[in-house]
């Protein structure tokens, strides 16, 4: 394990960072570490003008983003982004030398180490892997306060905490897949804790109750969250515009009910989840964020069916 977590935003690692993915989560956090850094290089499918004129390099294929870093930080969507970029003469591994290659998307436990296996034997150990999946959202990416869960190599971790140190807190886990196991745990509260949100603001607001009064006040007690404070406003209102997008968590919650599986391990909640996540994808809901709970539970009104 790590001798410590890194909290002070500041990273101490010499090591040339690169980062592609530079979507919702990972543009923050590449702002986040060319501030610290000084340097960053960034690949994407469209030009950053932002972040070059803030002082990052422009690499104009994966295999020169891999030539020129010793750390790549992958803020992709899953494993199968992060696959497109790896073969062709203009892919990463042409390009890899000594790499570490930071996994921060939410993905399945085994395949991540089925890949950094593959990387392992086809650069005879120089491509090493680590699985860095964060939770905090956009808020906690932009203000650096991101919970960031390690799984790999001991050795290669540290590198990994220290370069993501400015992002928010490391802290590592386990071996390689404890990160996606501990994000998959963290999705099955998140995802449980917003649906319960959800049905009792419409129970609150179809009694009659005062949203901002009743949330402010439960906020203090032990229904409070860090979710609820994100998604507090968005309850109140219905305002459920896309911040984390719903559809994502029947990725993540399937990846949460293969760990169940391979543990032997019989949810009780899981599995009602799922259920709540497909239905809201199969109403054209998937788009909007996590707080359309709210408008899922009323739109289910009984008395209409």
């Amino acid at each position: 394990m790590l001798d410590r977590c890194y909290r002070d935003g500041m990273s101490t690692s010499p090591a040339t960072v690169g980062v592609v993915g530079l979507g919702a989560m990972g543009r923050p956090m590449a702002d986040r570490l060319l501030a610290a850094r000084g340097d960053l290089v960034v690949h994407a499918r469209r030009p950053q003008p932002e972040l070059q004129a803030a002082g990052a390099s422009w690499a104009a294929t994966p295999r020169e983003l891999a030539s020129r870093v010793d750390v790549l930080l992958a803020m992709l969507p899953d494993l199968p982004q992060l696959e497109e970029l790896l073969d062709g003469e203009d892919g990463l591994m042409a390009g890899a030398g000594d790499l570490l290659i930071l996994i921060g998307s939410t993905s399945s436990a085994p395949a991540v180490r089925e890949l950094a296996d593959r990387l392992a034997a086809r650069s005879d150990g120089r491509v090493r892997v680590v699985d860095c999946p964060v939770s905090g959202g956009v808020d906690g990416a932009t203000a650096g306060t991101l919970s960031i869960m390690l799984g790999g190599d001991p050795a290669d971790a540290v590198v990994a905490a220290e370069v993501l140190a400015p992002c928010g807190t490391p802290v590592l886990l386990g071996p390689l897949g404890a990160g996606e196991v501990a994000k998959a745990c963290n999705q099955l509260v998140v995802s449980a804790t917003i649906l319960a949100l959800g049905e009792a603001t419409v129970l609150a607001d179809r009694s009659g109750l005062d949203l901002d009064a009743l949330w402010t006040l439960l906020g203090g007690g032990y229904a409070g969250s860090r979710l609820l404070e994100s998604r507090k406003e968005k309850l109140i209102t219905g305002d459920d515009s896309p911040s984390g997008m719903a559809q994502y968590m029947v990725k993540d919650l399937r990846f949460a009910a293969d760990i169940a599986d391979a543990t032997g391990t019989e949810p009780v909640l899981l599995p009602a989840l799922r259920s709540a996540f497909d239905e809201i994808v199969d109403a054209g809901l998937g788009d909007r964020d996590i707080a359309v709970s709210r408008r899922f539970v009323a739109s289910r009104d009984t008395r209409t069916r």
